[in-house]
């Protein structure tokens, strides 16, 4: 890991001349195959990059829809994976397949009729981008219908949302034995997964389990993701859930409350739930102001420490 302080990423190469020749020697002592920015980069950078290190170069955009290829499951997750893909290659298409291309830019005997491979290219990624925001329009429809269905049913509806990895759907398992997959990685969950509840007074509610937050989430990426993260924005309830023995815990529940914010799913009824309280952690946040003492638990979704005073509570 290396890390720099400087006013104003470099414009050709992020980091500036004299940390690429360091980062090219780290590389070469460790024998590196991969260096990961934890930012964007453009594309002129990154195959500036590529070409002073030697090495295969992707930055925090191109990590997190790695992560999302291998994650999604359903049909509308691929869709949805695939179209933020798209976005992010489209601008960074620069140079690439130069080699491929048909004609030759006023060279000798190269001259003539033809497209570039990057206009060709860059046309085929435009009709692949209309052709997926038309099928996902088409299943945030049928979403739309059933959540009309569900508003008729007059059914309240409860969205837990929180930083990802934090415990949603093992939440979700542990009250409605949904048997979704639950593990300890990343986006987990790249669908939402709704599921029916009795509450101890006999009361149903729907309980929605949803695509985890990410600090520095590209705005396009949130775009794609959209009709998942909008379960956030028409239930009822939200409960905010916050991984309690994560060190970086309180930067998480900021992630959280303004991504909420910036969706317009603020200023609902919302518990705040500190999850994984049987892990040792250094220490837990405090919940956020506008949230009343009365709707914050301490819990364990995994034991189900706690877990029937947050169901009274709901």
């Amino acid at each position: 890991r290396s890390i720099q302080k400087r006013r104003t990423p470099d414009n050709a190469t992020y980091i500036g001349s004299g940390k690429v020749d360091e980062l090219s020697l780290l590389c070469s002592e460790t024998e590196a195959e991969l260096v990961i920015f934890d930012d964007e980069l453009t594309g002129s950078q990154l195959r500036n990059l590529e070409t002073r290190l030697g090495v295969k170069v992707i930055d925090r955009t191109a990590l997190i829809l790695d992560i999302f290829a291998q994650r999604a499951t359903s049909r509308e997750g691929k869709l949805q994976v695939e179209l933020a893909q798209l976005k992010y290659t489209a601008p960074r298409l620069i140079g690439k397949g130069i080699e491929m291309s048909r004609q030759g830019g006023g060279n000798i005997a190269m001259r003539g009729p033809g497209e570039t491979k990057l206009e060709s290219d860059r046309r085929h990624i435009r009709r692949r981008m209309q052709a997926l925001e038309g099928e996902i329009a088409a299943i945030e429809q049928r979403r739309a219908t059933q959540r009309k269905q569900r508003d008729r049913s007059g059914i309240c509806r409860a969205a837990i949302v929180g930083y990802t990895n934090a415990g949603k759907s093992t939440l979700l398992n542990r009250l409605t034995d949904a048997g979704i997959l639950a593990e300890d990685k990343l986006f987990a969950t790249l669908d939402p997964t709704t599921r029916k509840f009795t509450l101890p007074g006999g009361t149903d509610v729907l309980l929605v389990d949803t695509v985890g937050f990410i600090r520095n989430l590209p705005h396009h990426l949130i775009k794609a993701f959209r009709s998942t993260l909008d379960e956030a924005v028409y239930a009822d309830i939200v409960i905010m859930m916050t991984d309690a023995s994560d060190p970086e815990a309180p930067a998480q529940l900021s992630v959280t409350e303004n991504l909420l914010c910036e969706l317009g799913a603020s200023g609902k009824p919302t518990l705040c739930v500190f999850n994984k309280c049987d892990l040792e952690g250094d220490t837990i946040p405090a919940p956020p102001r506008s949230v009343p003492q009365e709707n914050v638990f301490y819990v364990s979704a995994k034991t189900g420490e706690n877990i029937g005073a947050l169901v009274s509570r709901l």
